[in-house]
């Protein structure tokens, strides 16, 4: 996660203080990944450092206020311009747990990926409602649709991320049953793996729902302002 960049995107709109720039990375990605204040600080004092941002005198309150500079803004168009970088992935701890555990004496592997697939089913169930009440609030206005719409991009990233992850975890336990002796293939298919591929297909209806409905949202926001 770029924290670096967050926060230059944000004070691209104007300058802002550290706890401002905290509320709202915070209020655009839904709380997904909080930040705390000392981290916003550090790396603004990082950012300062190296010429992108400067300090641009004081509120009322007395909070020291931080703008983006021309070389800060050339970073920011830098990065949006740049694809992710998916040579080099972050460890996943899931990965490395099932890699730990083919061999492990004592360890039911196939017990291990049935109690994440129930884990993971649970989370998109979760992410599956936190949608609906981020397209709740952005079609009644009651807040900013901006930041709406930026928690829904989030959030259905979420939905698709763990409706992967469940179907990595079923092919996983279909290859252990592939590659397993003669009487452990002959075994009948669990039933957790039809829970997955049902509530998978749930998620993703679900999602090419909330992403036709975002989509149509800036002609309703026109009709509701007409």
């Amino acid at each position: 996660m770029s924290i670096r960049h967050g926060l230059l995107a944000l004070l691209e709109r104007g300058p802002r203080y550290g706890s401002q720039l905290r509320t709202e990375f915070e209020s655009r990605t839904g709380s997904t990944w909080p930040l705390n204040v000392g981290q916003v600080y550090t790396t603004l004092a990082r950012l300062e450092r190296d010429g992108l941002v400067a300090p641009d005198g004081e509120d009322p309150a007395g909070h020291t206020l931080y703008a983006i500079t021309d070389p800060g803004r050339a970073e920011l168009r830098q990065w949006y311009e740049r694809p992710v970088d998916r040579t080099n992935p972050p460890r996943d701890e899931l990965s490395i747990k099932l890699a730990m555990a083919v061999g492990a004496p004592g360890v039911d592997i196939r017990a291990v990926i049935q109690s994440q697939r129930h884990a993971t089913i649970k989370a998109m169930q979760d992410y599956t409602r936190l949608k609906a009440q981020a397209l709740a609030e952005i079609e009644s206005g009651r807040s900013g649709e901006r930041d709406d719409l930026a928690w829904l991009l989030v959030v259905e990233q979420l939905i698709f991320q763990t409706e992967a992850e469940a179907r990595w975890l079923d092919h996983c336990e279909s290859r252990l049953v592939r590659l397993a002796g003669p009487a452990d293939r002959g075994a009948e298919p669990t039933p957790s793996q039809a829970t997955t591929t049902a509530t998978a297909t749930t998620a993703t209806a679900a999602t090419a729902s909330a992403s036709a409905a975002a989509t149509d949202l800036p002609r309703r926001a026109r009709t509701r302002r007409g």
